[in-house]
């Protein structure tokens, strides 16, 4: 009997496109629609859809594309007006998305949408034309459209029968549930991509950043709670006495002290300036929540003493979640007459850095443009040249907080030498792990004598110059580099010998007498506090209540903490007083990041 009723279907197929070859002309263009909408949103994307996507990533676009179409046809009953309509939308997000990605380097995010004013307040600024990606998605969407235009018209509007209806909202629903709802992308290990945004497609990857996009609320969670906790928590007023003239943050890219490990067996010590600071200087082990990567993540844990412990993984904080007048260390500097700079010798479309500065209260912004006639080494600006920027700037400018972020030791160790001389050896057995290893040595070789030069210059200068220095995590060497140091393979490891790979140097210096301490252990979130502490800042209440946590746990990470005793634990290791005082820790963390409503804000910004 089924197959009689087989045999039957498709003479009848047959029979209505022949009877009436304009409805299923309709019907294929329809099913078209989705393909020629990624395609050009694609196109607008600055994306080969053949050479830059996976096929999986293809998938994951084409099922958002065809719920468009099929939502859109139900609730408007005609193929024609349902794939005109779906393809004028995707052109329309795409070319919004296109002039972000022209503008910024990165493509459209979650966060932009709430950020429509500044958006529109310098909207005048740029310049509009079109390009070749406009051109081509252009004909592409005209194209198309005069293919629905040719389509016979329905004469009324045909409903989807109630089940079939049901059942496609159903789907749809579902799918969506599962996808912003559920587990299903941790598990699949499909995150947003942060650098190259344009690499999941541009629908995909925003859909996936959406799902990112909200922060856990923390259990019991409420405002009068915070308000309990900024009676407890008032501030600290600023320390009486001269403040530093300068404060210069120097967040060194990919700065790790490789000698942490005893293994490493170098020809030479890289950073034997480092080594010998000693006099009117803190110093110690920072360490990170992100290795061989991540660096956004880092200034926004200093600048903010917000953690991304409490964030979903690999999101970064700059394309998600910063808002306008986020509390920050530069909001908090500017407070107290500094003029607040910040710096990075490359590209600005990076991280979104642009917009994340202004939202953090930086008063000016420079980039790789802003220097002049700079020395290279390798294809990056080095540190030489961005510390004489810095040096050029503070002399410049009375109270000057300088927020740098150098280039000179990104990835990419197997560049050429140019600039660079060869003069640290490793052992047989690590280089043979990873012979690009050398030049990240020895361009901490070539960072350690610009870091001598820089100590050198302030400490001739007559203003009182606090300098903070901290290199952002370690970099990306292969992991049988790293075996070979541990001695063992990675997954046998500890907590205390993982966090070891999450270790970097840093140090607080003045130019003026200040306190000495060696062998600190901190985590970036910590540090911004540790700042305004040394330089004589006010502490809004969430600082001081930093300050008090730290002497519980002076290092929170997402791969362990450090306690007051010195022991590295996992989160479940905790006791139940470090485990009140992490719950509390999240509850501000979500208000200030998230619910900062106005009865709450003396707690995190000083006026």
């Amino acid at each position: 009997m089924r197959a009689l009723l087989y045999a039957d279907t498709f003479p009848r197929l047959v029979r209505d496109w022949r009877e009436d070859p304009g409805k299923w002309l309709s019907r294929l263009v329809f099913l078209l629609g989705p393909w020629v909408c990624l395609w050009m949103v694609e196109l607008l994307n600055e994306n080969d859809v053949f050479d830059d996507l996976a096929a999986w990533q293809v998938l994951m676009n084409m099922v958002f594309y065809y719920f468009l179409f099929a939502a859109l046809r139900l609730i408007l009953g005609r193929n024609r007006r349902a794939a005109a309509l779906g393809t004028v939308l995707s052109f329309a997000f795409g070319l919004v998305n296109h002039y972000v990605l022209r503008f910024r380097g990165r493509i459209l995010f979650p966060a932009d949408i709430t950020g429509w004013r500044t958006a529109a307040n310098v909207a005048g600024g740029f310049d509009y034309s079109a390009d070749q990606y406009i051109t081509q998605a252009a004909v592409l969407f005209t194209a198309y459209l005069f293919l629905v235009f040719f389509c016979v018209p329905q004469r009324r509007r045909k409903k989807v029968k109630l089940p079939a209806a049901l059942l496609l909202w159903a789907v749809m629903g579902g799918y969506c549930y599962a996808f912003f709802c559920t587990g299903m992308l941790p598990a699949l290990d499909i995150y947003t991509q942060q650098w190259v945004t344009q690499r999941n497609g541009f629908l995909l990857n925003f859909s996936i950043a959406l799902r990112y996009s909200s922060v856990d609320r923390p259990e019991n969670y409420s405002k009068d709670l915070v308000l309990e906790l900024m009676e407890e928590y008032p501030g600290v007023p600023a320390a009486q006495g001269e403040q530093p003239v300068n404060i210069v943050v120097i967040m060194n890219e990919s700065f790790g002290d490789l000698t942490i490990f005893d293994a490493l067996n170098a020809s030479e010590d890289p950073t034997p300036f480092l080594h010998s600071m000693e006099e009117n200087t803190i110093k110690g082990w920072m360490y990170s929540s992100v290795t061989g990567g991540g660096t956004a993540t880092i200034e926004f844990e200093y600048l903010t003493g917000f953690t991304s412990l409490f964030q979903p993984p690999h999101t970064v904080a700059y394309q998600l979640y910063v808002e306008e007048g986020m509390p920050s260390l530069a909001a908090l500097a500017g407070s107290q007459g500094y003029a607040t700079t910040a710096f990075h010798p490359y590209k600005s479309s990076g991280w979104n850095r642009v917009l994340a500065y202004q939202y953090l209260s930086f008063d000016r912004q420079m980039y790789e443009e802003d220097v002049t006639d700079p020395y290279m080494i390798r294809s990056y600006i080095s540190d030489r040249s961005d510390y004489e920027m810095i040096c050029r700037s503070t002399e410049e400018e009375d109270f000057s907080f300088f927020f740098n972020v150098t280039m000179q030791n990104h990835s990419g160790y197997a560049q050429g030498w140019y600039n660079l001389p060869k003069a640290i050896q490793l052992p047989g057995n690590l280089k043979a792990a990873d012979y690009s290893a050398e030049q990240f040595l020895d361009l901490m070789r070539e960072s350690d004598k610009a870091l001598e030069e820089l100590i050198g210059y302030y400490s001739q200068c007559e203003e009182p110059t606090l300098v903070v220095f901290f290199g952002d995590h370690q970099p990306p060497l292969a992991n049988a580099f790293y075996e070979e140091l541990y001695g063992k393979k990675l997954s046998e490891r500890t907590t205390e010998e993982v966090m070891q790979q999450y270790a970097v140097p840093f140090f607080l210096w003045a130019n003026y007498d200040i306190e000495e301490r060696q062998d600190v252990v901190i985590s970036p979130n910590f540090l911004g506090v540790l700042t305004a502490q040394t330089a004589g800042l006010p502490l809004t209440g969430y600082m001081e209540f930093l300050s008090e946590l730290y002497e519980v746990l002076p290092a929170i990470t997402p791969v362990g903490f450090v306690t007051a005793d010195g022991e590295f634990l996992s989160r479940t290791e905790l006791s139940e007083e470090e485990q009140e005082w992490l719950w509390r820790y999240e509850v501000l963390n979500y208000c200030g990041m998230v619910d900062l409503f106005d009865e709450a804000r003396p707690m995190f910004c000083v006026d």
